[in-house]
């Protein structure tokens, strides 16, 4: 009879706790494109179906969206969900202010699926404020049916290559062909990339944001730059914002066509630049290598995005519960590979069980971890520094491109934008 009684009691605390989780309800906030809203959507509603916990959900491309959430973050109104982007730890919750330390919700979410490397970099001010979704870094997409027509058949290994294609490109298909393309921010990190890669070492100390370079190397670096769009291997700046304005190379028209034939991009990216190939063009679409440019492996990875609770959330339990479910539970089976591959080993496992790993990310992401070896600093995607259109590094190289500087002529302004946002140079 008593342990009649205690089963009926425990059954009855279990349906309590239940009932209460059912009561709660979320707000859950996320950026991306319309494959990632379709998959992250279909996963919210089997997550309510499941729970019965109300999820009501906010998202929106990628442009302005780091300075609407700001104010939210500043003003103690944002979501209580919320997918961030790994320095926004340092920029908004510097102190510990903005993010729960997951570590207090741990009854509701399985951190051991994360390794500790990944889960330490998510861990500042003493909490663990997120918990990576995916690891990421830069790594070349090429078009290869425009390479053919310019009689190239192999991707492009060796610096020596990228300007063999440059010459190749403008001399058989014309000057309006480029092999690659880069904005301001992507020119930032193949620069970077090219100074590890000689001198291996970090660009900043990953902790404190010291510079490890000197302004004459930093030249050196913005001077390779210079010398890709000398090569006819980018696309100068000036031309690509006349056919464009500051509209994303994926949907440019010399994209599309196949006249753009080659980006440096996240990873995670791979599907998107693919699908946004005309019929023609589509097949000829190659994951590249990364290239050495001296004698390491120049190059960084960093956690691609990360999922936090706020600290105005009224139901971490359930917010903690969401979470579980997305990236570590059957919810990975939708997600698959719309934000990465996943960092979770549950949420890789339950992905790769349904099917849902985008090969081409897949691919992408091995090449990437298998060979880079620097480390990222929190300030170096600060807003201040990589905005479009109004950032310094847009600054540096848009002076670069539309006044024929060169790299000793605007390394001080990088400089004193990096000063500025908290940089020891």
């Amino acid at each position: 009879m008593k342990k009649l009684i205690a089963c009926v009691l425990t059954l009855a605390l279990a349906l309590t706790a239940v009932c209460a989780m059912a009561e709660g309800s979320l707000t859950f906030s996320w950026w991306g494109g319309d494959a990632r809203h379709e998959a992250t959507q279909q996963a919210v509603d089997a997550f309510k179906a499941a729970t019965g916990i109300d999820v009501t959900c906010t998202y929106s491309a990628w442009s302005g969206w780091e300075d609407k959430m700001s104010q939210y973050f500043a003003s103690d109104s944002a979501f209580d969900v919320n997918q961030i982007n790994w320095n926004w730890l340092y920029n908004y919750s510097g102190n510990g202010q903005t993010f729960l330390d997951l570590n207090s919700v741990t009854d509701y979410l399985d951190m051991s699926q994360w390794d500790d490397a990944k889960l330490g970099a998510c861990n500042v001010a003493n909490a663990q404020q997120c918990v990576p979704i995916s690891m990421t870094g830069r790594i070349f997409y090429w078009n290869m049916t425009t390479f053919n027509k310019a009689g190239i058949t192999e991707v492009p290994a060796t610096e020596d290559d990228l300007f063999a294609a440059g010459k190749a490109f403008q001399e058989k298909l014309g000057d309006d062909y480029y092999p690659l393309h880069l904005g301001a921010y992507d020119r930032m990190i193949l620069m970077v990339f090219y100074l590890e890669s000689k001198y291996g070492k970090d660009w900043a100390d990953p902790t404190t944001s010291t510079l490890n370079y000197t302004a004459d190397e930093i030249a050196e670096g913005i001077d390779f730059i210079k010398s890709l769009v000398d090569g006819h291997v980018i696309m100068p700046l000036p031309t690509y914002y006349g056919a464009n304005g500051d509209g994303a190379t994926h949907q440019s028209n010399e994209w599309i066509t196949g006249k753009i034939a080659g980006i440096f991009e996240w990873d995670s990216a791979a599907s998107k630049y693919q699908d946004a190939l005309d019929e023609e063009n589509k097949p000829g679409f190659t994951v590249g290598e990364e290239i050495k440019f001296g004698d390491y492996n120049g190059g960084f990875s960093k956690v691609s995005m990360g999922m936090a609770i706020t600290k105005t959330c009224k139901n971490p339990a359930e917010a903690a519960t969401l979470i579980e479910y997305l990236w570590n539970g059957d919810g990975a089976a939708i997600m698959g590979s719309e934000c990465g591959v996943p960092a979770s080993k549950a949420g890789l496992a339950t992905a790769q069980a349904a099917g849902k790993i985008n090969e081409l990310v897949a691919e992408a992401n091995g090449k990437v971890m298998s060979f880079v070896s620097c480390q990222l600093d929190p300030l170096f995607e600060s807003s201040d520094l990589k905005a479009p259109g109004t950032g310094t590094y847009q600054e540096v190289f848009d002076t670069v491109d539309y006044d024929n500087k060169s790299g000793a002529d605007v390394v001080d302004v990088l400089l004193d934008g990096m000063s500025a946002v908290g940089y020891t140079v």
